[in-house]
């Protein structure tokens, strides 16, 4: 019968686990690296970074995975590679249009394809390999000198727009004939189609992101508005803003007291999806460290000035009174700074009852009390 009609007389539904996509974020900081080139070198993180990857992809078929490289001087792609969007270019090639054959190794003596290893596992790993080596021999000396930073705001927004373009392909539509059969209605065919949960994990090793506040701060905000946790890894570096995030989203906080063992927090850790964590107790981050960072000098304070028309932060205050972002002029009280006299508090007198012969207190320097003697004031 569907031979003749063409039609199928099925149901395709995703009665596997829910897809997740898992945005990474990997600082490669040259002058954080080399801090820890003792304890943990940047080839063996990278080691292990696979090896959470590709068990990531192994949970479910349908899961996905981008890792964004916050450096110095940019934030590039490591995986996916971006492709062009015109013509696929072509490599190896001669102008005939053959290609070269090379024994299925490529340039750097690697193979191609590995019969002992997972199709999918061995193009994230040549692709990550790749694009790393590209970006660390573009970086330059000058580069080095400019910052000793991460860019991992410009890192965080290219995170969430990744995100947000993957979702709305992900999205449940009732023109989806791989997914949906021949749906009833439009609400049917909406809930047949399995929604695609995100994440980003952070691997902070740098510190010293005041000068990246306000952007951090909106990145934190978007990733809190659509539901996006972001999970903190910090090795080293004094991370406030970024555990401010984690706290904001609903992520995980860890640090390691042991660099060595990154697999073990990897694999124990953030392997959960936001799926699976609503039934595990998460490790928790502890106390938070709320402070903010001034507008003016690009510092942590602890206590400062704030702006009451866009609520911008100061450390100080402002020579002219007026704020550096809105150019409000403000009004700064005198009183500012000053140690506020001690002003005596008031005693209250006490009530007097109706046949209560016991006299009301008497303050501080009052008269005599009138006492009561059978109804006639005592003269």
């Amino acid at each position: 019968m569907e031979g003749l009609d063409a039609t199928e007389r099925y149901e395709k539904t995703l009665d596997g686990p829910t897809p997740s996509l898992l945005t990474i974020v990997l600082d490669t900081n040259p002058h954080a690296w080399a801090y820890l080139a003792n304890t943990l070198p940047l080839s063996k993180a990278i080691a292990n970074l696979l090896v959470f990857v590709n068990a990531h992809l192994a949970i479910n078929s349908a899961n996905q995975v981008a890792v964004i490289a916050s450096h110095s001087h940019q934030a590039t792609w490591l995986y996916p590679t971006p492709r062009p969007s015109g013509k696929r270019a072509k490599t190896n090639g001669h102008a005939d249009g053959d290609v070269d054959m090379t024994d299925g190794s490529n340039a750097s003596g690697t193979s191609i394809d590995d019969a002992n290893k997972y199709r999918p596992f061995r193009t994230v790993e040549t692709e990550i390999m790749t694009n790393l080596r590209a970006l660390m021999s573009k970086t330059s000396e000058s580069h080095l000198q400019s910052t000793t930073t991460t860019l991992i705001a410009g890192a965080l927004t290219t995170a969430l727009a990744y995100i947000a373009k993957a979702t709305l392909k992900s999205a449940p539509t009732s023109t989806d004939a791989h997914v949906i059969a021949v749906p009833t209605t439009a609400t049917e065919s909406q809930h047949t189609r399995t929604m695609l949960t995100s994440r980003i994990l952070v691997l902070s090793v740098s510190g010293d992101l005041a000068s990246q506040y306000i952007p951090v701060m909106n990145a934190i905000f978007a990733a809190q508005r659509q539901h996006i946790p972001v999970d903190i890894l910090k090795l080293a570096g004094d991370t406030i803003f970024l555990q401010q995030a984690c706290d904001a989203t609903g992520g995980i906080y860890l640090e390691p007291s042991a660099p060595q063992g990154l697999l073990q927090y990897l694999m124990m850790a953030f392997l959960p999806d936001n799926t699976a964590r609503q039934h595990l107790v998460l490790p928790s981050a502890g106390e938070v460290d709320f402070r903010a960072a001034c507008f003016c000098h690009r510092k942590v304070v602890d206590v400062g000035y704030v702006c009451s028309v866009c609520l911008s932060i100061f450390c100080e205050p402002l020579a002219d009174q007026t704020c550096l972002t809105c150019g409000t002029k403000l009004a700064v009280s005198s009183t500012i700074g000053k140690v506020p006299a001690l002003i005596p508090r008031k005693r209250k007198k006490r009530k007097r009852v109706a046949g209560d012969a016991t006299p009301s207190a008497t303050p501080a320097g009052g008269g005599t009390p009138i006492g009561v003697h059978g109804g006639t004031p005592a003269p």
